[in-house]
């Protein structure tokens, strides 16, 4: 009999159409993720337990970079680069009580909001931490994460992180 054939073949072509329209999962066992949910995961892992600021500098970040020709053209192309954000940001679990935060801040850096002290920056790093390269340009430190653009040492005019813009916890 071919019903069964006919059935698995009509049933492994639904799936590639889903894949291909952006539906269903994307072969590797997770979803197909869009914009909104690739900035949302970046924000979450890179800032959860953030300030509103810190959680729109990481997305000002990886738009700074959707916007570079040094980085991929898309967000999730963007975060999904290796090494480059939190090990697993497109593929672990988010933990849903900070979502509607994340959520909205996520919208608004989508929508075109960026943090106003960010500029041209496109890296970051935990604050506290210390590097002994001289190119990097400080240009904000909020939420935890101190966040810089890459100079030449001679332009560099911020060498450390600056005071954060928060009180408290996130220092």
């Amino acid at each position: 009999m071919t019903l069964p054939s006919t059935s698995r073949a009509v049933a492994a072509l639904s799936a590639v159409l889903l894949v291909l329209t952006g539906c269903g999962d994307s072969g590797f066992g997770r979803k197909r993720l869009n914009a909104q949910s690739c900035m949302e995961r970046a924000i979450f892992f890179e800032a959860n337990r953030s300030s509103r600021d810190g959680m729109i500098a990481v997305g000002s970040v990886v738009m700074n970079r959707v916007a570079s020709d040094q980085f991929p053209d898309t967000v999730c192309e963007v975060v999904g680069q290796k090494n480059q954000f939190a090990p697993g940001v497109l593929s672990r679990p988010i933990d849903l009580e900070r979502v509607p935060d994340v959520r909205r801040a996520a919208s608004a850096v989508l929508r075109g909001e960026r943090h106003p002290r960010i500029g041209n920056a496109m890296f970051f790093h935990t604050h506290g931490y210390r590097f002994p390269y001289d190119n990097m340009h400080y240009v904000l430190v909020a939420g935890g994460n101190a966040f810089y653009e890459k100079r030449r040492s001679h332009l560099v005019t911020q060498p450390v992180p600056p005071a954060p813009i928060e009180q408290g916890r996130f220092r």
